[in-house]
């Protein structure tokens, strides 16, 4: 282990002791030097190597040739260097500092996270979506004490930063707005800065990023990465399986913020040598159009997604799309089986997670097998095991469990023997394996609801209708639905005097919404007498979702 670049050691400091750790797996793809920071990998090698006037970035812009704005590696290198430039000399943070990122996909957002890593400062990037309430939970945990932040996500930043508010947050000290104008803006920041900054001489395990997943108390678990991770998630999937080249296109919907979109949008084009498109708020016709205007040749989002584009495909010209990953939600074959018909395309399947970094299991072209993820991505080992960690044979549904160069690391949890047994990282999912090494996807194996590539705590949601007046007592599960996988299930109890009507549902939400991030509101609510429980008093979830499959409510 290389001497660490961190001056702040908070991070390092709350690692779960060695023994706790999986065991990982290295080879030639992923041994790395002992020191080398992942931002100058990704961005400034290939100004070195002499690419620095081929595009690395394109967004949408109305006043520019074709429509897109472009910055080429060059351009990418200089703005990371002036933003780190302002991190360190007019923010005053060092090495090991924590300091979270809030915006939807664009270039300051990008810049931002790359201009995190140089400075060798730890990244916590945060979804776009998320409420006060939760980023406080986000900001205390990793004692984050600075923020970059879209202008137009200000307001809930700024309620954590009110002494005496609820959600006031005593570590963060310091935020500076980008995509914003005058005093106080990263832009007015970066007015005068040299293009030129010394990279921070990290080691490839200095920690680089927390990324915060929910677990299914509802209470967030940060997930710590090294330098080396971030480069590990480049060279496998993407090399052996996605195989992208230095013309290649980028573009999708997942944020920036999951490891997802951390990995398809910005680190396997940047990593190949190729372009990415970002783009903020797309449905699936606007990435229809957004694949036709940019000339995308490779397409990362969710199977709902999918099934939506697949209908519309025929009006676009998708001439130049070649390859489409599909993750953060099992694919229905029908899914897959549409898209092809519309596109002629082979969808690649994955599943990966923000512990593992990315994906771990996947099969494309002619490896794909019908009903399977796929197999095991080179640099990853699998099997599955029984609840004694013994494995099973081929056939027999059990957990998953994986190893490789990258896996869970929880920051300062004791969830990490959770996740971690006798060196092995479970997932949480239920798979078959076949004779042939595919893998195919069951269940999950926790109390988590996926709903159209998102992952919602039930505790979380329930918690949030808690604090509503009319609201004795509730319980919350995922409910199957044909467009988004699952959608977020609420049955409730309401106190004596409250009528449980469609107004009420309505009300309920509404009030969801106002507490926590849209996404996770309950599209369906069912108004019980009591909740099934023992007899001593547990809530019996597994009825609550037998009552789910049978109650076809549908979606508001």
């Amino acid at each position: 282990m290389a001497s660490t670049a961190h001056i702040d050691t908070f991070a390092q400091d709350r690692l779960p002791p060695r023994e706790a750790w999986p065991q990982f797996l290295f080879n030639d793809d992923t041994r790395y030097p002992e020191r080398f920071n992942a931002a100058v990998e990704l961005v400034d090698r290939h100004v070195r190597e002499g690419r620095g006037e081929r595009i690395a970035i394109r967004y949408p812009d109305a006043g520019s040739a074709g429509g897109f704005a472009t910055v080429s590696y060059a351009e990418l290198a200089a703005l990371t260097n002036r933003i780190a430039r302002v991190l360190t000399e007019d923010m005053g943070l060092v090495p090991g500092n924590r300091i979270l990122l809030r915006g939807p996909n664009n270039l300051m957002m990008a810049a931002s996270l790359l201009a995190t890593l140089k400075a060798g400062l730890i990244a916590v990037p945060t979804m776009p979506l998320l409420r006060a309430r939760e980023l406080k939970q986000v900001i205390d945990r990793a004692e984050v004490g600075a923020a970059l932040c879209d202008a137009r996500l200000r307001d809930e930043l700024d309620a954590n930063m009110r002494e005496g508010g609820e959600f006031h947050c005593p570590t963060m000290r310091q935020v500076l707005c980008f995509n914003g104008s005058g005093p106080g803006s990263l832009e007015a920041a970066l007015e005068g800065k040299p293009d030129d900054f010394a990279a921070c001489d990290t080691a490839s395990d200095d920690i680089c990023l927390i990324a915060f997943t929910s677990g299914t108390t509802g209470q967030p678990k940060g997930t710590v990465h090294f330098h080396r991770d971030v480069l590990a998630m480049c060279d496998l999937f993407p090399r052996h399986v996605l195989k992208p080249t230095a013309d290649d296109v980028f573009c999708g919907t997942p944020p920036l913020a999951f490891t997802f979109g951390l990995g398809g949008l910005l680190c396997f084009p940047l990593r190949a040598g190729a372009s990415t498109v970002l783009a903020e708020k797309l449905t699936p016709e606007t990435l229809l159009a957004l694949i036709q205007d940019a000339r995308a040749t490779i397409v990362f989002t969710a199977p709902t997604f999918y099934r939506q584009m697949a209908a519309a495909a025929g009006r676009y010209d998708l001439s130049s799309l070649k390859k489409s990953v599909s993750a953060g939600e099992a694919l229905p074959d029908a899914t897959r089986q549409s898209w092809k018909a519309a596109t002629g395309i082979e969808m690649i399947d994955g599943i990966g997670g923000t512990e593992m970094m990315h994906i771990f299991i996947s099969s494309a072209g002619d490896e794909v097998r019908p009903g399977a993820i796929g197999k095991v991505v080179p640099g990853y080992v699998a099997r599955i095991v029984d609840e004694n960690m013994q494995t099973l044979p081929p056939g027999v549904p059990g957990k998953l469990a994986v190893q490789g160069p990258t896996g869970c690391r929880y920051l300062d949890d004791p969830r990490q023997a959770n996740y971690v047994r006798d060196g092995w990282n479970l997932p949480g999912d239920t798979f078959v394996m076949d004779a042939d090494g595919y893998y195919f996807y069951q269940a999950r194996s926790d109390d988590m609801i996926v709903s159209a590539g998102y992952n919602i705590a039930g505790p979380e949601v329930e918690a949030a209708l808690m604090q509503h007046e009319a609201v004795a007592e509730c319980g919350v599960v995922g409910a199957p639905d044909d467009g988004r996988g699952q959608v977020v299930a609420a049955y409730v109890v309401l106190r004596p005097g409250f009528h449980g009507d469609d107004a009420m549902r309505v009300t309920l939400q509404e009030h969801v919404k106002r507490q926590i991030a849209p996404y996770k509101y309950p599209r369906r609510i069912h108004f019980v007498d009591a909740l099934p429980r023992t007899e001593t008093g547990k809530l019996q979830r597994f009825r609550l979702r037998q009552m789910a499959e049978q109650n076809g409510t549908p979606a508001s």
